[in-house]
């Protein structure tokens, strides 16, 4: 029977996935294998230990594999591309797809059709595409300006909130758990949060989520309004696909969800759905958070053709 292999090539994780037609034969993660991110020595160790896992766990050994689908951010630069192709035709066998990031997640929830991806992690973005195969992108423009309902905003606009708690004379339990993370008194929160490198506001999305399920009502409106934010860019996404529809569809595209915020916070993800709903009523949201690496493994399954992918035969 023939295999496949799903690769999801992440700035700081690699998700693979090895499957025949119908099963999940085994799985592993390992550090980037992005050149951009990692040196070549350390890429290179990452995929082995990866390869050398899936082997292990599947009892089968990936010079069989059919084909081989590759999701990554800037798959188009050739300092990527041709690494990752060297790298993996020393390892596997059969043809070797590559694509953008973007476009395995949203096979991973559309296989290949129409509809909306959100997407918050440590950053955020929303992906769309038409039913011909057409993406547009609402936000994603990076920390400094935009990445709404990401952990990044979530942490930030905690510790904006617990200042002006401070200011108002507002109690809040953030204030006081930012200062014991980062380890400093209520003072020396000023100068840690405007050091440069800045500190790195995701790490504090734990304890919002823990404040605001203990009932902190100004976690709570972090959380709330970080998702109607993240929300809001949706609803530009899904303009943005209608016009390029020019109203071909009667109902608007279905949306999914992705990334650990989402699957972990669930007050932004609520936040995110009611601002959709109110937008589009009727609008169909997938329950289940999706894993971008499945829809790496749909790909090398059937491997549609689509002008956002490079095939490599060998």
């Amino acid at each position: 029977m023939p295999l496949y292999l799903g690769v999801d090539a992440g700035g700081t994780t690699t998700t693979y996935v090895l499957a025949d037609a119908h099963t999940e034969l085994a799985r592993a993660e390992s550090g980037s294998i992005k050149r951009m991110r990692v040196s070549a020595e350390v890429a290179q160790a990452n995929l082995q230990a990866a390869c050398d896992d899936l082997q292990l766990r599947s009892g089968r050994n990936l010079r069989d594999v059919t084909r081989t689908c590759i999701g990554a951010a800037g798959f188009s630069v050739p300092l990527v591309a041709e690494w990752l192709v060297a790298a993996f035709a020393q390892r596997t066998g059969g043809e070797l797809l590559l694509v953008g990031d973007v476009v395995i997640a949203l096979d991973a929830a559309f296989q290949g059709g129409r509809g909306v991806l959100v997407l918050a992690g440590t950053g955020s973005n929303v992906a769309a595409r038409t039913a011909d195969g057409h993406l547009v992108n609402a936000g994603g423009w990076g920390p400094a300006v935009s990445d709404e309902g990401s952990g990044h905003a979530i942490g930030r606009d905690a510790v904006r909130a617990a200042f002006r708690a401070i200011d108002s004379d507002e109690f809040t339990l953030l204030t006081e758990r930012i200062a014991a993370f980062w380890q400093v008194n209520l003072a020396g929160m000023v100068g840690h949060v405007n050091t440069y490198p800045p500190p790195d506001f995701a790490r504090l999305v734990p304890l919002v989520s823990e404040a605001a399920r203990e009932g902190d009502t100004i976690a709570q409106g972090v959380l709330r309004n970080t998702g109607v934010a993240l929300g809001e860019t949706a609803l530009l996404a899904i303009a943005k696909l209608r016009r390029m529809e020019h109203d071909s569809f009667a109902a608007p595209p279905p949306v999914a969800f992705a990334g650990s915020v989402l699957r972990y916070v669930a007050p932004v993800r609520e936040a995110i759905t009611q601002t959709i709903l109110a937008g589009h009523p009727g609008t169909t949201v997938l329950p289940d958070i999706i894993e971008p690496v499945q829809g790496a493994l749909w790909r090398a399954r059937n491997n549609p053709a689509t002008a956002l992918q490079h095939a490599v035969a060998r």
